[in-house]
């Protein structure tokens, strides 16, 4: 009877699912109820996604739990279909509208995203975001303080140590640069609250990616392992608001009085008794919009909240630090295991250049730019992009893709193509070098993701990268200590970060 039962099950189960999938891309059938999931790597996700675009073609679709998901791999198709604006939407995941609840400019969707998103590149464009124009040297000033910072602190740190972990003195100035572009703030290095919103950050990103199994099986939320991740993401988060809380508090008050000195507001008897800097920065540009729309009663006031502002100063923040923070680690560990790379990158600088390289020398630095580009590519620091969901129903290469889908842009595949890279699993800077010797972007390097929803401070992120990429190579030979036995794999969560390891910083002779 029971036997008769189950196969009733499995049969009905079959002929739904062979229903459901008329029209819709091809791809393997999962269990009742949770799908694929027990099927992909936890460790490696990206390359389960990769084996399955190879047996199902560059579009196909799957079930993760109550999620249904579209797995795209070739890069025309994640071109064509991420400037599309049935895609702009968010994929529905319990990180993105349980614990984000659809605030700030990751998680958020519709007339919400589309206004800060404008806000947030405007505000960035005006601080220097740009590929020309004055405010990009005042910009670049800005970064070349932490350059100069990282410098000192790797020499002291060299002369008392043979070889350690650069991770943490990274990403303590790389940190602070994105809390003064962001707070208008810097920490010191042992300041208590600046080590615990470090922590919280490397810890919340291995908890938050898309293979988390909770973002698609809602009972998993009960399960005693699972509370403590919820717990710890909440929990991290209330206290991180709060911190935020204190320092908006501080900044409005400063623009107060700012305000009320130049007669342009209520007189202010009680000047704050902590100075936020006098910088443009994110938060203080989101005030002073909220007043100007509070003033002219704005429709747009809406979007300019509280809630909404501090989802939105820790988006931007923990972007911008994680992933570059985990892309230069990548870049700094395959120079110190290619020397001969390392060694051709410092002989181009010293021929071209008479003093240490600034942003004005970028273009005439083929090589460095292409031992940039090659570490985003090897490691794809986020393999499956950033998941988006369709607001509407549609059609991508023809096949039916519904409301509410979620679609994977899958970057690593597209990164690590043979058809498209000689040598790809090679680190090798070539790839991205013509005959002549000169830089090119092939239309199928993605790695700032593409489309609507691309990621906003892209030129941000290169004018880091190249900056501390030249400066750290100009003035360091590297050598990696005990690299044979490492394990290059890395640790994949929203990002995928390399492994700890340590370095021998030698000081170059003077150029």
């Amino acid at each position: 009877m029971y036997l008769i039962l189950g196969i009733i099950l499995i049969l009905t189960y079959v002929l739904w699912t062979l229903l459901d999938r008329r029209g819709k891309p091809p791809g393997p059938f999962g269990l009742p109820i949770i799908g694929y999931l027990p099927f992909i790597d936890s460790v490696k996700p990206y390359e389960t996604l990769t084996k399955l675009a190879k047996r199902y073609g560059p579009v196909y679709s799957l079930r993760m739990g109550q999620v249904d998901a579209v797995v795209l791999s070739s890069p025309e198709l994640i071109r064509d279909t991420l400037k599309r604006e049935e895609t702009t939407g968010r994929a529905p995941l319990f990180i993105t509208h349980g614990i984000m609840g659809g605030y700030g400019i990751i998680c958020a969707e519709g007339n919400l995203w589309r206004d800060q998103r404008r806000l947030s590149t405007e505000w960035l464009r005006k601080m220097g975001m740009t590929k020309f124009g004055p405010t990009r040297s005042t910009l670049e000033a800005r970064i070349l303080i932490g350059v100069n910072e990282l410098l000192q602190d790797l020499k002291r740190e060299s002369e008392k140590v043979f070889a350690f972990d650069p991770a943490p003195l990274l990403h303590h100035i790389l940190g602070n640069l994105m809390n003064d572009i962001v707070f208008g703030l810097q920490y010191e290095r042992d300041d208590a609250t600046w080590r615990y919103l470090q922590h919280l950050q490397e810890e919340g990103v291995k908890h938050i990616g898309v293979s988390m199994a909770v973002n698609f099986l809602p009972f998993l939320r009960h399960l005693p392992s699972s509370k403590r991740i919820i717990e710890f993401l909440l929990n991290g988060k209330a206290k991180t608001h709060k911190i935020y809380d204190s320092i908006i508090e501080k900044q409005r008050s400063t623009l107060m009085t700012a305000a009320a000195a130049a007669g342009d507001g209520p007189e202010v008897n009680d000047p704050p008794t902590t100075t936020v800097a006098q910088r443009d920065c994110i938060l203080s540009n989101f005030l002073q919009e909220t007043r100007r729309r509070e003033s002219g009663g704005r429709p747009e006031l809406a979007f300019c909240s509280d809630v909404q502002l501090r989802h939105l100063l820790a988006d931007l923040f923990g972007a911008g630090v994680d992933t570059t923070f985990t892309t230069l680690r990548w870049l700094i560990l395959f120079l110190a295991l290619n020397k001969d790379v390392q060694q051709r990158l410092r002989q181009e600088m010293a021929a071209r250049l008479q003093s240490e390289p600034c942003l004005n020398d970028i273009d005439s630095l083929p090589y460095l730019k292409a031992c940039v580009a090659e570490a985003q590519r090897l490691t794809t620091v986020v393999p499956l992009g950033i998941p988006h969901g369709a607001v509407s129903d549609i059609t991508i290469a023809g096949f039916k893709v519904p409301k509410n889908t979620m679609i994977i842009p899958l970057l690593w595949a597209v990164h690590m193509d043979p058809s498209l890279w000689r040598n790809p699993d090679r680190f090798d800077p070539n790839h991205f070098l013509d005959d002549a010797g000169q830089y090119v972007t092939p239309s199928h390097f993605m790695p700032f993701q593409t489309g609507k929803r691309m990621c906003l401070g892209d030129e941000l992120a290169r004018m880091i990268l190249m900056l501390y990429t030249g400066r750290l190579f100009w003035n360091f030979e590297l050598d990696l200590f005990n690299g044979d036995a490492l394990d290059l794999t890395g640790v994949c969560g929203i990002t995928l970060t390399p492994p700890p390891f340590e370095v021998v910083f030698k000081e170059c002779s003077k150029k």
